[in-house]
């Protein structure tokens, strides 16, 4: 994606979010400091945040006030995600919600779309796509990723965050993981795939 395009889409939604009356937005992720740096590039970006990091916790927020827009990551340490976006869609139908995952595959997409969301972005997502998919409307076409993940990188990444869920414990993070340790220990100590 050149630089240039992405500055021109991320000042048309800036402008288009202007001209929103309800600017609320709902963040449900479990990982902290990813939830702290996207809270505060939304707030910049002029939108009125709050965050949450589990399902019990979004689906309480929605129950108090449903916001116009959510970002939610698809795997909470409590549950899926995609329980706040029905819960969301269900109280608020005209919401617009957004699903992030560092695990993405066709099947997650789909149901993801089925639910509620209108996009489904890989972690980590830059704040700029976010406003970009949330302010997005259906006549404007997706760009493909130029540089998708490959099964390899997932495998890894997955990996990489439950052994940091393990505080880097090799012998839980095995057995979350249903695989021996040796071949784990393998694995971590080889570089990141491409």
């Amino acid at each position: 994606m050149s630089m240039r395009w992405r500055e021109d889409n991320t000042l048309n939604a800036i402008a288009e979010l202007n001209e929103q009356t309800d600017r609320s937005l709902l963040i449900v992720e479990d990982d902290k400091p990813f939830l702290e740096r996207l809270s505060r590039a939304m707030e910049t970006r002029g939108f009125a945040v709050t965050s949450c990091d589990t399902v019990s916790d979004g689906l309480a927020q929605i129950g108090k006030s449903a916001p116009a827009f959510a970002v939610v990551d698809l795997r909470l340490g409590d549950g899926n995600g995609l329980d706040v976006v029905s819960a969301l869609k269900k109280k608020r139908p005209d919401a617009r919600a957004i699903v992030l995952t560092g695990y993405g595959n066709i099947a997650t997409a789909v149901t993801a779309v089925k639910m509620g969301a209108i996009d489904y972005l890989s972690k980590p997502a830059d704040a700029d796509d976010v406003v970009a998919a949330l302010l997005s409307t259906s006549a404007e076409k997706s760009e493909l990723p130029t540089n998708p993940m490959s099964a390899d990188r997932v495998r890894w990444e997955h990996i990489q965050r439950i052994y940091e869920m393990c505080n880097r414990n090799v012998s839980e993070t095995a057995r979350r993981l249903n695989m021996h340790r040796r071949t784990l220990q393998r694995i971590l100590a080889k570089r990141a795939p491409r």
